[in-house]
């Protein structure tokens, strides 16, 4: 998995459309929020992406793994950061909804390509 290119990863350009959906989302936010909920969800995003990009850069699966559970704990951010922003009402309800399945569907790619990291690691 080292070396190859992390543009080319299913669960990396999932990642981006996660980020331009959380992007779309936080535009309509409150002005209050920018330095809040809306920057928390922007960074929670783009960490996802990050870490899988700088892990499939690094010299180990080993280390690999310990960007994709990075990932998953940004995931889990992003996924209660949203929950709190749909109870204050903001944001579209359909990107809302987006939003979590593409979440769901996030976090089940990254489990799985953490246990194909084990594999190879053992």
């Amino acid at each position: 998995m080292l070396g190859m290119s992390f543009k080319n990863l299913k669960v990396w350009q999932k990642s981006m459309e996660l980020v331009k959906l959380v992007y779309e989302l936080t535009k309509s936010f409150p002005k209050e929020e920018v330095y809040g909920l809306n920057s928390q969800m922007r960074r929670a995003a783009i960490s996802v992406a990050s870490n899988i990009s700088e892990g499939s850069q690094r010299t180990s699966d080993k280390e690999f793994e310990h960007f994709i559970l990075m990932s998953r704990g940004s995931l889990a951010e992003l996924e209660t950061q949203r929950l709190a922003s749909e109870m204050l009402g903001y944001g579209r309800q359909d990107l809302q909804q987006k939003i979590s399945l593409l979440i769901e569907e996030v976090s089940r790619m990254l489990h799985s390509f953490h246990r194909k990291l084990i594999a190879q690691s053992s």
